[in-house]
């Protein structure tokens, strides 16, 4: 599944070919994705530009100035900048033509995207009112953690993979983080002190930027906007790495299942 620096990566790839650019057809081959792609979207998207590509979690938010396309790429969707007369592949559901002779299409094999016109304020829709800051905002830092895990019980990598507490913290990212943090990742939430989760936020922020810089992560079939996979994988120090030997004192890594996710740690670096 695409996580916060797979989206972000496709956001910044796809902005410069949207931005102020006029999309002059819709075409949408499979409108039964996660939701119903709306009947009208022509209307809404036809010969009005877009003025920004934003990103919200793992929403990417393409305004023009009747509102907002919301796309999430689900479980396997991409996003690719393709020439508007590249052929057309089985799962080619949707695509916006734009008038620089390019084409803004969504590949999703498993339909569990979306596609979806807001008319008002995403931040008030239903899919986005809920959620937590975003890692690289001032909202987010050691003293909201620590606040916000008072009283609970709730293993500290479920704590923060829960998208109310912070967006964009997948199972890979939480994993990585709470190692460069020395926090083990079944530890209650609850049982955390002030300064360790300071250097969880400083190390939720140091893995989603190496991440992002590095172009997502490249498991199973993320790719990015023009079909090239992420290598954050090649940095990654504990994830998957289970018997392995760990990079900072070479205790063997183990894997336990947390919350019904498979979580790796190494029991000597992470109390």
């Amino acid at each position: 599944m695409p996580e916060l620096p797979e989206v972000e990566t496709i956001r910044r790839g796809i902005s410069p070919w949207l931005l102020n650019r006029t999309v002059t057809q819709v075409i949408v081959r499979q409108d039964r994705l996660r939701w119903p792609v709306p009947p009208d979207l022509e209307s809404c998207l036809i010969g009005r530009p877009f003025t920004a590509v934003m990103r919200r979690a793992k929403y990417l938010l393409l305004k023009n100035a009747a509102g907002w396309l919301l796309i999430h790429l689900g479980m396997s969707g991409t996003l690719r900048i393709l020439e508007s007369t590249a052929g057309v592949t089985l799962h080619d559901h949707v695509d916006l033509l734009l008038d620089n002779r390019r084409c803004l299409r969504l590949n999703d094999p498993r339909r569990f995207g979306a596609v979806l016109w807001v008319d008002g304020s995403p931040e008030e829709h239903p899919l986005l009112a809920h959620l937590g800051p975003e890692p690289f905002s001032e909202a987010f830092d050691g003293a909201l953690l620590y606040a916000r895990s008072r009283g609970r019980a709730l293993a500290v990598k479920n704590f923060i993979m829960d998208q109310r507490i912070v967006v964009g913290v997948g199972n890979i990212y939480a994993s990585e983080a709470l190692f460069r943090a020395g926090i083990h990742p079944a530890r209650p939430a609850g049982r955390i002190s002030r300064a360790r989760y300071d250097a969880l936020a400083v190390a939720v922020r140091e893995v989603l930027s190496a991440a992002i810089e590095a172009g997502g992560t490249s498991l199973r079939d993320f790719t990015n906007e023009h079909g090239r996979p992420g290598y954050f994988s090649q940095q990654l120090l504990v994830y998957g790495k289970k018997g392995q030997a760990c990079v900072q004192c070479g205790a063997v890594i183990r894997c336990e299942v947390i919350g019904q996710r498979s979580s790796y740690f190494c029991p000597h670096c992470q109390r």
